[in-house]
């Protein structure tokens, strides 16, 4: 019989078209520290704002019980405010380096009103890398050394790829380690990228190869 891991649906927002849980990953220690990490929509209740939700990452622990996390173990990592229901991103995976990598859509609706896709002060628009095995500057994580952007005066430290509309999935090769995304386009391409550590992957002027600033 099935039994149910982790159950936190008294904190998931799922009002919105694209918000719900909706990226889970194993530390790469599990065996030994029992940690989960989770990716969701928070409910309006928890931002304080009706009109706004919020993308929340998170870490849990297993119980006693070796097959059940225990939700009353969450620590909050990250809570993002989400401006619009969609584009919440959700990917959420360790890379080779032992750190935690998560996505950000641009914020949402369509067109990236916000700008965030270009904007280095802000995690939207991104994949962003974080170290979960330390703490530094007041948060509950540590920022890698050598991501690409925390030499850059007001960026957002977390970033270590920008220009994306939705990475709503992502993956690591298992031989080579190369990161594979896979970007939303708008109405009508689609875009896979290799993921390169400070890369631009163009949105909101390309999409794809289409260059936007020319329409």
């Amino acid at each position: 019989a099935s039994r149910v891991f982790l159950d936190i649906s008294d904190r998931v927002s799922r009002r919105g078209n694209e918000e719900g849980l909706n990226g889970f990953a194993f530390h790469p220690k599990f065996k030994k520290n029992g940690f989960v990490f989770c990716h969701y929509s928070s409910d309006r209740e928890r931002t304080g704002d009706q009109n706004v939700a919020a993308s929340v990452i998170s870490r849990f622990k297993l119980s006693d019980d070796p097959n059940v996390v225990d939700p009353a173990t969450e620590k909050v990592l990250l809570t993002i405010p989400q401006p619009f229901e969609n584009h919440n991103g959700g990917a959420m995976g360790f890379g080779p380096d032992g750190h935690l990598y998560f996505s950000l859509g641009d914020g949402g609706y369509a067109n990236d009103p916000m700008g965030n896709g270009q904007n280095l002060s802000s995690m939207h628009g991104a994949i962003n890398r974080i170290d979960v095995d330390m703490e530094s500057n007041g948060k509950p994580y540590g920022i890698p050394a050598d991501n690409p952007f925390v030499a850059v005066p007001q960026a957002a430290p977390e970033l270590f790829a920008i220009g994306f509309r939705n990475v709503w999935r992502f993956s690591f090769d298992r031989k080579t380690g190369d990161l594979w995304a896979g970007d939303v386009g708008q109405q009508r391409t689609e875009e896979v990228d290799i993921v390169q550590k400070g890369g631009n992957y163009g949105w909101n002027r390309y999409a794809a190869n289409d260059d936007l600033a020319k329409k």
